[in-house]
């Protein structure tokens, strides 16, 4: 694994970062204390830029592939529109069991979807115009998603693309493990589609935010 971004460097910007609200502190800590995979979790400086994105946007809908125990969803969420609703799925009953006991607790619980099961089945039955994606599921889909979700994004819609860096592991000569390779191939196949626009941040784990033309 790679060091990606001085530590320093992001702790500083965290300090920096609007501090999280109390349900999603909630959820940060005790993800950190009882999840063995707490690594996945957004977390404050990720999640409050997917929260600026979603209230410059106002989205009327959400797309959020991956809802591990929830914390992006509700930053996302934050930028709803009136009636608007936020579409999360998430393959492991146990990460969406425990994601939508913090989704009740929130006042946009009205809002929030928690769909449970393999997102490649689900999409196609959500007949929503997407104004907002998150992927941050299995990287070996992240192609298949992408691909699958792209027409039902509106024109100037994102899909925002999470661990496009994967741990570092895409810098390395030759690029190897599956999830490392999976995800060069998407990063490859987004930027020869010219259906969109894309630029990549070294936010975390890496980030990309992909506009439809």
């Amino acid at each position: 694994m790679i060091e990606l971004i001085n530590a320093a460097a992001e702790q500083y910007a965290e300090r920096f970062t609007t501090d999280e609200d109390e349900l999603l502190q909630t959820i940060n800590d005790y993800t950190h204390k009882n999840h063995p995979q707490a690594h996945m979790l957004s977390g404050k400086v990720q999640g409050q830029f997917l929260a600026v994105i979603s209230q410059l946007l106002q989205p009327e809908r959400i797309l959020e592939v991956g809802t591990f125990t929830g914390y992006s969803a509700l930053c996302l969420a934050k930028g709803l529109q009136p009636g608007g609703k936020l579409f999360t799925i998430e393959l492991r009953e146990q990460d969406a069991a425990l994601a939508q006991s913090f989704f009740n607790k929130s006042l946009q619980a009205g809002k929030i979807f928690q769909l449970t099961g393999n997102a490649i089945e689900i999409i196609p039955t959500l007949q929503e115009i997407w104004d907002i994606v998150f992927i941050d599921a299995d990287k070996t889909g992240y192609i298949d998603y992408y691909e699958l979700i792209l027409p039902s994004v509106k024109k100037n819609g994102v899909i925002i693309a999470d661990n496009v860096l994967f741990h570092g592991q895409v810098l390395q000569q030759p690029i190897s493990g599956k999830n490392a390779v999976a995800v060069h191939k998407f990063n490859e196949h987004v930027k020869a589609d010219t259906r969109v626009e894309n630029v990549m941040l070294t936010m975390r784990d890496g980030i990309s935010i992909i506009r439809k033309k």
